[in-house]
């Protein structure tokens, strides 16, 4: 009788992680799953993010930015789901020194629109685990203002709220997920387009991702919710810009690798997560002084409907 009760608690547990008719999972909080979008049903994310860069040259320059980033998911089937992502920019400043002193620049409004689908390519179902692979294609339109202008005259090109180019980007996505934890991994690259004569670098990404089931210790068939710790490492590089806009030519000032790590949190629910995570430079290798990221703070939450 113990025997038959705890195989109830324990496949009550397993319909309420792992079920794929549009209960919310954890998930990675700076990238993608490949978990998939139940069926004919909506996931809705919403992400406040505050992110400040600087570089260590004799301009002192110093980028913070306050952005709402919302997505919006559908699964048009089992295995494809389609996503749309829009920015907000609450504002996008820049201070650097000058002759003349210390300079603040900036702006801020609707960033530009991604368009991406991702495919369940592989899958395979055990007790108690899944495995996925999910390569994913997307295109980037240019919907963000590139030419906004303060006093001084045409903002830079880095602090516009739209690139002005189309950008296109593809890569996959792998996850593993068990009772206890859940690990995803993904490989992405992204082709810069030209625009106005300013082409920004290329750049690869490889993320990865640990999510850890912290609470309840013991999972009955009534669980709630979950409190998830999680570890997140983004491993990126990128080329230099193209400026032939300001008669640089390749800029030797830009672009470079850096290392990210971000510990966070996830309080997980049948149809909502509530998230947050730090990411935080383990190492970097900027081109010349190229602006580097102190830190990006992320906040949000994501709903199944």
């Amino acid at each position: 009788m113990a025997s038959v009760r705890h195989h109830t608690r324990h496949a009550a547990a397993l319909c309420l992680l792992l079920s794929l008719s549009g209960a919310a999972q954890a998930a990675p909080i700076t990238f993608n799953t490949a978990l998939p979008v139940a069926e004919g049903e909506f996931v809705w994310r919403e992400q406040l993010v505050r992110r400040r860069r600087s570089d260590g040259g004799p301009l002192d320059r110093e980028v913070s930015v306050d952005a709402l980033g919302s997505v919006l998911g559908y699964g048009a089937n089992s295995r494809l789901a389609v996503f749309a992502a829009l920015p907000y920019f609450f504002d996008r400043e820049l201070r650097v020194t000058t002759p003349a002193g210390r300079l603040q620049r900036d702006t801020g409004g609707i960033g530009d629109l991604a368009l991406f689908a991702r495919y369940t390519l592989y899958k395979r179902d055990s007790k108690g685990a899944t495995f996925r692979i999910a390569p994913l294609l997307g295109l980037e339109a240019p919907t963000g203002d590139d030419r906004d202008r303060d006093a001084v005259g045409r903002l830079p090109r880095p602090l516009q709220a739209g690139s002005g180019g189309w950008d296109v980007f593809g890569g996959v996505v792998v996850t593993w997920q068990t009772l206890q934890y859940q690990i995803d991994s993904q490989l992405l690259f992204r082709e810069n387009g030209r625009h106005d004569g300013f082409d920004p670098g290329d750049q690869w990404r490889f993320d990865a991702s640990l999510q850890y089931r912290a609470w309840p210790r013991e999972l009955t068939g009534d669980t709630p919710a979950f409190l998830y710790l999680v570890l997140e490492s983004n491993l990126s590089h990128t080329g230099r810009d193209i400026d032939d806009e300001r008669g640089i030519g390749l800029d030797p000032n830009s672009g470079g690798t850096q290392w990210l790590l971000a510990p966070g949190l996830q309080y997980v629910t049948q149809r909502w997560i509530l998230e947050g995570a730090v990411q935080l430079p383990a190492a970097s290798n900027p081109h010349g002084n190229a602006l580097e990221d102190d830190y990006l703070v992320r906040a949000g939450f994501r709903y199944n409907f």
